[in-house]
């Protein structure tokens, strides 16, 4: 996998119906999202939930391959949990090698699993994808406020959140570009054995912690030269406010909530 491959952290510009939502109800959704498809037990919850999911990508006019760029760093990961759930779940053996075994709850397990995942993931960059960090962070920062009274840091979180996810794509490039230079020099990161593989990325790990402190300090500066001190007397340029379409989405999700704990409820 390519490292340009990676979205984590983009924002791509639209006009859709969901681009259009304040932030504030679109990190409301993701949260609630998270819960309702972690309250999922059966099939009937996980392909409504699904589905609900597919109807607003569709609607976010994001490219679906985006999507699917944006799962593979996390597919090492999805396997691995399958074949834990998919080998060591008990129940009715339907094929067995020596202390391998594949059962029928193991199957549902490991497919609800990584289903789970999945939509975890999708969620959260329908998220990123179609808010901009500035616009992210405002909202965070309002949704956080009321910590504010108990000397909770709101707004210096909520940058440090906001400037993490702008430069994610920044450092992706960076590491693409050392990686690029490094093996036109020579180097090989494809052989050896794995600790091998290991000592062959500190020509990767140390030019890109230098650029990264050179990056933080350049940025760090130029908030200087802008007179930046934080929150203590600063103002915003876009004013959020709540409209109709923000209200019916979190309907929406509330509904979706409401509609799983009945299924699971009842068990159906």
């Amino acid at each position: 996998m390519a490292l340009k491959d990676i979205t984590l952290g983009q924002f791509f510009p639209g006009h859709s119906f969901i681009h259009k939502l304040d932030p504030r109800s679109k990190i409301i959704f993701t949260v609630l999202f998270i819960v309702v498809i972690f309250l999922c037990k059966d099939l009937v919850s996980y392909g409504l939930v699904l589905a609900s999911l597919l109807v607003l990508v569709a609607i976010s006019k994001v490219e679906p391959k985006v999507f699917v760029k944006g799962m593979k760093p996390v597919v090492f990961i999805v396997v691995c949990t399958a074949i834990l759930n998919l080998f060591y779940t008990d129940g009715n053996v339907l094929w067995s090698l020596g202390f391998l075994k594949i059962t029928e709850e193991g199957l549902w397990k490991a497919f609800f699993m990584v289903l789970r995942i999945l939509m975890l993931i999708c969620s959260t960059l329908l998220l990123t994808y179609t808010t901009s960090p500035i616009l992210l962070t405002d909202g965070l920062e309002r949704l956080l406020r009321p910590l504010k009274k108990v000397g909770f840091p709101v707004h210096e979180l909520s940058m440090m959140m906001s400037i993490a996810l702008r430069f994610i794509p920044t450092l992706i490039q960076e590491t693409d570009k050392i990686i690029n230079a490094q093996k036109a020099r020579g180097a090989d990161f494809d052989s050896g054995n794995l600790m091998q593989k290991a000592k062959a990325l500190i020509p990767i790990l140390i030019p890109l912690f230098i650029s990264s402190f050179r990056r933080a300090e350049e940025l760090a500066v130029a908030m200087e030269c802008r007179c930046y001190h934080g929150d203590e007397g600063r103002t915003s340029l876009r004013q959020l406010s709540l409209h109709g379409r923000d209200w019916a989405f979190m309907i929406f999700i509330v509904l979706l909530l409401a509609a799983v704990c009945v299924l699971r409820r009842f068990g159906l």
